[in-house]
């Protein structure tokens, strides 16, 4: 019977997670902790409101418990890792991030094909923070890698392509960004942002009818496109103009 109430417990305390309830929810998984302290989920999720609250002490404190009860929870150690680099200890974040990392490539060869594919959408938000982090600081060689590493974790986001595209053009390698978003256009045709971008560049790159072309494809796709309606006229005031 207490297994039962338990589970129950668990599920109600989810639900008031899931709908923002956070107080409630905390209660209810301290609740649980008491009966079993080693009830890992209730632990992740009071480590998450812990987070959410902005008590990293006690979240750091509580990702770690549920790491110590179970190593191959991975989304407790990516949290936690995201959670040093907030703070500054580097090292710690690199040192928990490599050990996921490892159980994810050891567990790869399993058959937990649709967890794997969850797992690595989680490292690629990893990833791109720390890309966005090093295009703050105009590292673009490391922005790139971690980008690079984004596309090939996430093959789903498209904008991490534009991305690519914009870090090779900040390198002055326009050629090779244009190359990129065309591969990108080729592969995903009713992409907007891409054909959006595209077109910037070549317009930067004085290919004016290719870029306003891209933009006129834009609006035959989307015509209510406010961004590609507003380059399209400034390319055409500016042709004009210089007429």
């Amino acid at each position: 019977m207490e297994t039962f109430n338990a589970n129950e417990l668990l599920e109600k305390g989810k639900a008031c997670y899931n709908g923002g309830e956070y107080k409630k929810a905390a209660a209810i998984f301290n609740e649980l902790i008491e009966i079993d302290p080693k009830a890992i989920e209730a632990l992740f999720y009071l480590a998450n409101i812990f987070h959410i609250n902005g008590e990293i002490g006690k979240a750091i404190k509580a990702f770690n418990k549920v790491i110590s009860l179970d190593p191959t929870h991975t989304d407790a150690a990516i949290s936690l890792s995201v959670l040093y680099n907030d703070i500054g200890h580097y090292e710690d974040a690199k040192k928990v991030f490599n050990q996921a990392n490892e159980r994810v490539k050891s567990r790869a060869h399993g058959s937990e094909g649709i967890d794997d594919q969850h797992v690595n959408k989680k490292f690629a938000i990893k990833h791109l923070e720390l890309a966005d982090l090093y295009m703050t600081y105009n590292r673009y060689d490391e922005a790139l890698f971690e980008y690079n590493k984004v596309a090939s974790l996430n093959p789903e986001d498209l904008e991490v392509r534009i991305k690519v595209a914009k870090v090779y053009a900040k390198k002055g390698f326009i050629s090779k960004a244009i190359d990129e978003l065309k591969t990108l256009k080729n592969e995903s045709p009713n992409y907007i942002n891409g054909r959006i971008a595209l077109g910037v560049l070549q317009y930067g790159n004085g290919s004016i009818l290719e870029a306003q072309a891209e933009w006129e494809k834009v609006l035959s796709l989307e015509p209510h496109n406010s961004e590609a309606a507003m380059y399209l006229n400034l390319s055409q005031t500016a042709t004009e103009t210089s007429l």
